[in-house]
């Protein structure tokens, strides 16, 4: 399966709630951490909700 490495890149400050518990929900602990997810829909949902807060590319495994 592919995966999709993940950098938390911009700062929710400013934000929505609902963004901030989003980028809580993909595991983000800390600005410009960055961690490795499944390609599935669910991931690629949260990531088009706060795709602007993200840095997102593709990793052959």
């Amino acid at each position: 399966m592919a995966k999709l490495r993940i950098t938390y890149s911009k700062s929710a400050i400013g934000y929505t709630e609902r963004q901030k518990a989003t980028i809580k929900a993909l595991g983000f602990k800390r600005l410009y951490q960055t961690i490795e997810r499944d390609d599935t829909p669910a991931i690629r949902g949260m990531i088009n909700r706060v795709g602007h807060l993200l840095t997102v590319e593709s990793v052959q495994s």
